[in-house]
């Protein structure tokens, strides 16, 4: 009777480590909940709603890291998208797909993309003026409230190799 309690035991044990690992493997490298944090996606994604990640959409993430170690897939326009900058984990659109082109509007003050009319400040019309398509390997990615998101009309163009996943359900 205790020689099968100690298997039992052993079993459950067992039975539990096995299910710890398969939860962080997937945590790591196929899903993620998150809590969003900012009103740079409203009205489409609220501030302290959560949102269901794949990380898979485009390639196998690298567990810590913020890069893809494989990819095979690029961001379509319209997905929803996370990527790491500046140690946080960013929510955002792609609004324009690697050698998209776009015209930056002086009169305006604008960058026009997709059939899209995105505002830029005096800052950002500078970095876009002379630019006329997306950078291959590389979008352009932007907050649905643009009056209150900080994105790519900031900092620039996102390497596809630093997208980790795409949310698929808020």
């Amino acid at each position: 009777m205790i020689l099968e309690y100690k298997n039992m035991k052993r079993n459950f044990f067992l039975i539990f480590i096995i299910f710890f690992s398969l939860a962080i493997m997937i945590k790591l490298f196929v899903f993620d909940i998150i809590k969003v944090s900012g009103h740079s996606m409203e009205p489409t994604i609220t501030n302290g709603s959560y949102v269901f990640i794949n990380k898979l959409s485009y390639g196998i993430p690298k567990p810590f890291g913020y890069e893809l170690i494989f990819q095979w897939k690029e961001p379509k326009k319209n997905d929803i998208i996370i990527y790491i900058y500046n140690n946080n984990m960013v929510i955002k659109r792609c609004v324009a797909e690697p050698l998209t082109p776009f015209e930056v509007s002086k009169k305006t003050g604008s960058i026009f993309v997709n059939k899209i009319e995105i505002p830029l400040t005096s800052e950002q019309y500078d970095k876009f003026k002379f630019l006329v398509e997306v950078p291959k390997n590389r979008i352009m990615a932007v907050g649905d409230n643009y009056e209150h998101s900080i994105d790519s009309r900031n900092y620039g163009f996102i390497s596809t190799k630093n997208i980790l996943g795409k949310v698929i359900c808020k």
